[in-house]
């Protein structure tokens, strides 16, 4: 039995057609989000949201292409309400009105990339929600730059972005070209979300696919320019959304955020054995919500017990990163738009986030040998 492999289903969506445009679904980067899985295929074709119903026949003429390849044994396509372009699958479609030769030669040549000129990009991730995995995110950005890094912040979080509300940030982002989006900028820190495209209440009700989409374009089809970091803030768990990440933004490494008590460690766990799994190195472990101290007598509390975060990092053998207590400013900063790190950049809070944000750069000097190619994922 052949072996299925992107190349040779590419090869077979090459020969589909979409009516309207009068070229293939690849050449026009209609197809994102492939998988493979045994002999079963998965993709979404991206069309305008207005063609409706109208591009199901286009839908299933792709299935049933698939579908004849020697070896595959299921295939599922689904449309996705995109502009027809930024596919994962090849380059974007040249202007309608771009010479014959041009638009060979676009269809050729290999598609630029927002992050291209971004020197390392950093998972900020967690097994599970509520354990203040964006605080630490949008705080670890702020303290990187704090320390002279040119620093972004990404927003991966689809289903529920924060980080416009938690970085003060309004409005819609710009693009010169109808293409490529320039990001909004939070207290110096180049910024993208979902959360600046959509409505703050609309929920996103979207498949798998859609979402693995909607992550390559935020990293892709940015324009980032020269960074020293990118902080990726990541959905919670080791779905879709983490592993199409860790394949598609050569992460040069990943910070996991935990609480103390061992429900949210066990946790934390998988997520660094996911990462493990997709030779991403683990940067460390920071504890969050590690103590509380009464602001008015004084006296400390270990709400959600203390120190099983460092004790877990020294199990699996990872550096731990440090403690951040349970604190109402760092919570009433991040709810006003300000984190701790910008609102009071002298104090205790932000020279902690500094110091993680000091490990992060030491480390990431240390593992510095150039751009590593992304992971292969292969599921079994």
């Amino acid at each position: 039995m052949a072996t299925i492999t992107e190349e040779r289903i590419l090869e077979a969506l090459r020969r589909v057609r979409d009516p309207e445009k009068g070229r293939d679904l690849v050449s026009l980067g209609m197809i994102g989000g492939l998988t493979i899985k045994d002999g079963n295929v998965g993709f979404s074709i991206e069309v305008a949201a207005e063609r409706g119903a109208a591009a199901e026949p286009l839908r299933k003429a792709a299935e049933q292409a698939v579908f004849a390849l020697d070896g595959v044994t299921s295939v599922t396509a689904v449309l996705t309400a995109h502009s027809a372009g930024g596919g994962a699958g090849a380059g974007r479609a040249p202007a309608a009105n771009a010479p014959a030769g041009d638009a060979a030669a676009s269809a050729a040549a290999p598609k630029r990339s927002g992050a291209d000129r971004i020197g390392s990009i950093v998972a900020v991730a967690s097994g599970k929600g509520g354990v203040g995995k964006s605080t630490t995110a949008a705080n670890l950005a702020l303290a990187l730059m704090a320390e002279g890094a040119r620093t972004g912040l990404l927003d991966a979080d689809i289903y529920g972005p924060s980080m416009p509300r938690m970085m003060g940030v309004r409005g819609k982002p710009t693009t010169a070209d109808g293409k490529v989006l320039d990001p909004m900028n939070g207290h110096g820190v180049k910024l993208m979300s979902m959360g600046f495209l959509v409505d703050e209440e609309t929920p996103m009700i979207w498949r798998g696919p859609m979402v693995m989409s909607a992550l390559q374009q935020l990293l892709q089809d940015v324009d980032w320019g020269p960074l020293d970091v990118l902080v990726v803030d990541m959905p919670p768990g080791t779905g879709d959304a983490q592993l199409t990440l860790a394949q598609t933004a050569k992460l040069a490494g990943a910070v996991i955020v935990s609480t103390p008590q061992d429900i949210a460690l066990l946790d934390a766990r998988k997520g660094l054995n996911m990462f493990r799994k997709v030779d991403v190195p683990v940067l460390g472990i920071v504890e969050n919500m590690s103590y509380f101290q009464c602001p008015h007598c004084g006296e400390r509390s270990d709400i959600f017990s203390h120190g099983g975060a460092r004790r877990e990092a020294e199990r699996l053998g990872v550096p731990f990163l440090g403690e951040i207590p349970l604190d109402i400013a760092i919570r009433e900063t991040s709810d006003g738009g300000r984190p701790i790190v910008a609102a009071e950049p002298d104090g205790p809070h932000a020279a902690a986030y500094r110091e993680i944000a000091m490990q992060v750069l030491d480390r990431l000097d240390a593992g510095a040998e150039g751009p590593k190619p992304a992971p292969k994922i292969v599921i079994r």
